[in-house]
């Protein structure tokens, strides 16, 4: 059956309902006597990528200048107005390409990227935010380099199952006060974006967004697990090694500071109901991946399944139990708030909506616009470089936001999940990884590394500005990554 329905939301701080949900759901609602004529001829809209110029992305590179550099340059008008930029580059490609081809057109384009990406991207998030954001690690450690190791590989290992965000916030705290006690600490936070913020993630659908958005694209929920894990474990293993020799030779220079063991809670776990509704959450998304009932819903040529409808809820629903069921003073002493949610997801429906020309002029090939891209990452005999949509990848993660560089090099790929998979599984992993492990290049490549830098210094942490970060990353990161270039890809 054809329907055309939306998603009525006001913005209500804090609460669940976003501005940025809303905003998708009001453009998907805007033309609808158009929708429905066009729903009576039965005609799908179709975007053709190769008529439209390079003009055409720039909505999507000026929405990720804006992001990487906005709140550098213009902190104070970035936090008041981020949602009102949003919106501006998403209608300058929702304005110009209505004019062009028609409001049916345009609104088919957004009812798509609304239903089949955004809004499950969104929702998943919400629910790993509000789930992590009630587990709270009690008690005080000490700062040792054992210690410290052993909370950096935890994190670690723990961020592909909470999302890298959810473990980040788990861990940055409690890794903050163990500290106390300890005159070096930067490159303790430095080590925790690499591997908690960033590396750990990417193992599973859950742990990173790119990864969830190549899931709700066809990848197989286990299939990073497997492809992906020797490049995660032999990036880990050195990391992790290699801060311990740091860690441990500061720790001598400071004299091996005697632990200073504070008394009140003792070491523990609030909120672990939380735990098992984060195994709800893994439940529902490899629900959706497994059962496949064969019912769906058409919603303006947009086909729905099932399965999608009963993951979402489930998930919304898991979010909601978690909010009733962990007490307030929980969620303070964990500083939860909604703030960052609601940031991501008013930037992101900005984004999703941005991104489709250059989607579209990707899938082109060599005869779109940016053709010059797809001829960097093919060899001449027409086959993908692995080591080259790795780095490219790999670059745009990490001043852009990963997860739509994912979906543009995913895309440049061929899109197609199930080829991708089984024909040229080097070059998914190759973009897996690149967009996963070289968020942690800068702070602006993967949203938990601003948040835990904002943490660090307001519990009195000196972190490095962006370009100083840079100089670790690029000092430890890229020879690592060189060297997983020749061992994997």
């Amino acid at each position: 059956m054809e329907l055309v329905t939306g998603i009525r939301s006001s913005r209500e701080r804090p609460s669940l309902r976003t501005a940025g949900i809303a905003a998708v759901a009001a453009a998907v609602l805007l033309p609808g006597a158009a929708l429905a004529a066009e729903a009576a001829h039965g005609a799908v809209p179709h975007i053709d990528g190769s008529t439209m110029g390079f003009m055409w992305a720039l909505p999507f590179i000026g929405i990720l200048l804006c992001i990487a550099l906005m709140p550098l340059w213009t902190p104070h008008f970035w936090h008041d107005h981020f949602g009102k930029v949003s919106a501006f580059w998403g209608l300058s490609f929702v304005v110009p390409y209505a004019l062009r081809d028609g409001i049916p057109a345009a609104a088919y384009q957004l009812t798509h990227t609304a239903l089949g990406e955004f809004i499950p991207f969104i929702v998943l998030l919400l629910a790993l935010f509000t789930v992590a954001g009630g587990v709270r690690l009690k008690g005080h450690l000490v700062g040792t380099p054992e210690v410290n190791t052993a909370m950096l590989l935890f994190g670690t290992v723990v961020a592909s199952w909470m999302g890298t965000t959810g473990a980040s916030m788990l861990l940055i705290r409690p890794l903050i006060r163990a500290l106390e006690n300890r005159k070096y600490k930067v490159h303790v936070i430095v080590f925790f974006i690499f591997l908690v913020s960033n590396i750990g993630g990417a193992l599973t659908p859950l742990g990173d967004p790119p990864l969830f958005l190549g899931f709700l694209k066809g990848v197989d929920f286990f299939w990073p697990t497997t492809h992906v894990f020797m490049p995660t474990l032999v990036s880990a293993i050195i990391l992790l090694v290699l801060f311990f020799v740091i860690d441990k030779v500061l720790y001598a220079k400071e004299g091996a500071p005697a632990p200073v063991v504070k008394g009140g809670e003792k070491l523990g776990i609030d909120g672990g109901i939380n735990i098992l509704l984060l195994v709800g959450i893994v439940g529902a998304v490899l629900m959706s991946g497994l059962w496949k009932p064969g019912v769906s819903f058409t919603i303006y040529h947009v086909e729905i399944g099932l399965e999608g409808i009963v993951r979402d809820a489930a998930l919304l629903a898991i979010a909601g139990l978690s909010w009733k069921l962990t007490t307030q003073e929980n969620r303070d002493a964990n500083g939860f708030t909604w703030d960052a949610i609601i940031e991501v997801a008013k930037l992101f429906a900005g984004i999703f909506v941005a991104m489709i020309p250059s989607i579209a002029i990707l899938r082109a090939g060599t005869s779109g616009a940016l053709g010059s891209v797809v001829g960097a990452v093919t060899g001449p005999d027409g086959q993908p470089i692995n080591a080259a949509y790795f780095w490219f990848t790999g670059a745009l993660s990490s001043f852009l936001d990963n997860a739509p560089t994912y979906l543009v090099f995913f895309n440049t790929a061929g899109g197609n999940a199930q080829t991708l998979m089984t024909q040229f599984p080097g070059t998914l992993a190759a973009i897996s990884a690149g967009a996963v492990f070289m968020g942690a290049n800068s702070y602006i490549g993967n949203a938990p590394n601003f948040m835990v830098r904002s943490i660090a210094e307001e519990r009195g942490v000196k972190m490095p500005s962006f370009f100083g970060y840079m100089l670790w990353s690029g000092g430890i990161l890229i020879p690592l990554f060189i060297l997983d270039t020749f061992l994997f890809f």
